[in-house]
């Protein structure tokens, strides 16, 4: 298998571009997601839904923009009462754009940012054969 390239989209470094559809700096960054393979969109709880940033970025693509991308939403919030907003407001948004949503979302409080690889392999075990069949379907894919 060939190199995997990762890229990190912060909205924060272009937030003063988000509402300008003419934007080169955007429409670039707007290609390079809809190109993914795989896209962890992830976004702090804020109103219990995801980001005005992160809303203005995603309206940027028409329909069935991000066709074909695998996307795994994830959200941190304050507690347990934000644990289903990231199925509830993040994954409609992505399959409305298209992306396939094949494993559950991952959630995690803020105040454990500091000890996210306990969580994130604890959520790789839970979606593990979903995650799996990702991977078969790469190697596939690769041939």
């Amino acid at each position: 298998m060939g190199e995997t390239e990762r890229r990190v989209i912060d909205l924060a470094d272009v937030a003063g571009m988000l509402f300008d559809q003419e934007n080169d700096t955007l429409a670039e960054l707007n290609a390079a997601l809809a190109t993914s393979d795989v896209a962890v969109i992830a976004s702090p709880t804020y109103k219990a839904s995801y980001t005005g940033m992160l809303k203005a970025f995603l309206d940027r693509y028409e329909t069935n923009g991000l066709a074909g991308v695998v996307a795994i939403p994830v959200m941190s919030g304050a507690g347990p009462v934000h644990t289903l907003a990231p199925d509830f407001t993040l994954r409609p948004l992505l399959v409305e754009l298209g992306a396939v949503v094949p494993t559950t979302s991952l959630f995690f409080p803020t105040s454990q940012m500091d000890e996210l690889e306990p969580l994130v392999d604890a959520w790789a075990e839970r979606n593990r054969r979903a995650l799996a069949a990702l991977a078969g379907l790469r190697r596939l894919d690769a041939r």
